[in-house]
């Protein structure tokens, strides 16, 4: 099959993902201060001065490529959920499993954030505000509702960060051992959900805590 080659404005207008593309790569390898913006250019064969004109510095390389790479976060905060709480809470944590397990780029922006982050925290802050508090607040909003309506249990509201912990503990040994080991990642995510929706639970003989 012969491939048709772009025009001019069609290369111009991939030109900022390929760049993006490419800075997600020499950023995972190198870590930002070791990243150097000739060799982002390198990459998909253009010249510095190219890269400057869409991204004028290498941080703003930098939060472009975080907001490129995350899609997946935005998928779990934005997609709408149906049904009873506990219907929606299971489904924005298979959301998670799915969309930022699943991703390879987005295991390697966490290891990133987890290197760079204590060297570089002004980097990691604000693309944590945008990408991962959102998925708390909805977390919490969906427990708390559920509560408010007696489909959880009362007393101290769970926290988002507890019901949401498993998986992160996933993502860190997928990030530690990779394909070298197998996780049992279907088994586990069972598990993760029978322990979240039995821990919510109201007691249906009393309606009290469990």
């Amino acid at each position: 099959m012969i491939m048709k080659k772009l025009t001019r404005a069609q290369q111009k207008a991939l030109r900022p993902i390929q760049i993006l593309d490419a800075a997600f790569e020499e950023f995972i390898e190198k870590g930002f201060s070791a990243a150097r913006v000739e060799d982002i250019a390198s990459r998909i064969g253009v010249t510095k001065g190219t890269i400057y004109v869409y991204f004028p510095t290498k941080e703003e390389i930098f939060s472009a490529m975080v907001r490129h790479i995350a899609v997946p976060f935005e998928a779990v905060h934005t997609n709408e959920l149906n049904g009873s709480c506990s219907e929606q809470l299971r489904s924005l944590l298979l959301l998670c499993y799915e969309h930022i397990l699943g991703d390879r780029r987005t295991r390697e922006l966490l290891r990133f954030a987890i290197s760079e982050g204590i060297r570089f925290p002004e980097l990691i802050d604000t693309h944590y505000q945008e990408l991962v508090e959102p998925i708390l607040e909805r977390t919490q909003a969906i427990i708390d509702e559920g509560v408010r309506i007696g489909e959880f249990r009362s007393g101290t509201a769970p926290f988002a960060r507890v019901i949401i912990a498993p998986f992160v503990a996933m993502m860190v040994d997928v990030l530690i051992l990779g394909d070298n080991r197998d996780l049992g990642v279907p088994l586990y995510i069972q598990s993760h959900l029978d322990f979240v929706m039995h821990g919510l639970a109201v007691s249906e003989t009393s309606g009290s805590v469990e």
